[in-house]
């Protein structure tokens, strides 16, 4: 569980973040979502120890990190996986170099049990035949369930997933999001995951930050949000045509 209480984080006169209180759970797939500039990234980077806060807390399971020592921050990356917007794979790594990488910076194990470890997470993921392809011989959705093995690789607790949607198109990206949900209950992960996608808030949306303007202007889950009358959200998760139906068919009881 990561619990944020209070948080705000300015840039010179820019005030992004702004009293941000929020629990990403254990276990559930947390999305934050909001318009470009709401203070998503930011909130995101404050929880990956790569911003300061300039006010508030952020707690990992009940510990402030705020009291870690530099060995504890260390520790604490080390149980962080991340997946990027892009996959930011390395081109001229085979798929199982580009697994493989995170077990070489943080474990002094043989050779050998690395190799086992990328085994099991490319089983996991479907990728088993794919180790010694290039990211360049393999499918965008393939390339993403390479980073999605890269960032569980080494058993983290806490998993961070920006924008992992991206570029994809709509049937790779629901088996995107799938994987990340049955990863996160499998492993019992607190996953936060970054979007703009509203298939995601319907597939995996379990446990919902909206923010607008740095403010936590909504919380709630995928069933929730589709009947609050709070306009700023309607307003947000209706603005395409698709998603406009859905509430039409959920008005008339469909």
């Amino acid at each position: 569980m990561i619990e944020v209480k209070g948080l705000h984080k300015s840039f010179g006169d820019e005030h992004i973040l702004r009293g941000i209180d929020f629990v990403f759970e254990t276990g559930k797939t947390n999305l934050v979502i909001g318009q470009s500039g709401s203070g998503k990234s930011v909130l995101m980077k404050c929880m990956l120890g790569l911003f300061t806060p300039d006010k508030g807390t952020i707690e990992y399971d009940g510990k402030p990190y705020s009291t870690f020592t530099d060995e504890q921050k260390r520790d604490l990356r080390q149980e962080m996986g991340m997946l990027f917007q892009g996959g930011a794979l390395f081109d001229s790594m085979t798929v199982e170099e580009n697994v493989m990488f995170p077990l070489r910076m943080f474990t002094k194990k043989k050779k050998s049990e690395l190799k086992t470890r990328v085994d099991e997470v490319l089983e996991r993921v479907n990728l088993v035949d794919s180790g010694k392809k290039y990211p360049a011989e393999i499918s965008g959705g393939m390339q993403k369930r390479v980073a999605i093995a890269r960032a569980i690789v080494n058993r983290p607790k806490y998993l961070f997933c920006d924008e992992p949607n991206s570029g994809l198109d709509p049937h790779t990206a629901t088996v995107i999001d799938n994987l990340i949900h049955e990863l996160t209950v499998e492993y019992d992960i607190t996953t936060v995951v970054i979007t703009h996608d509203m298939n995601s808030l319907l597939e995996i949306g379990e446990n919902i930050a909206f923010l607008k303007d740095g403010v936590l202007a909504w919380k709630g889950d995928k069933s929730k949000i589709f009947k609050t009358d709070d306009e700023t959200v309607t307003d947000f998760v209706y603005s395409s045509d698709l998603f406009k139906k859905v509430r039409e068919a959920q008005q008339q009881g469909l």
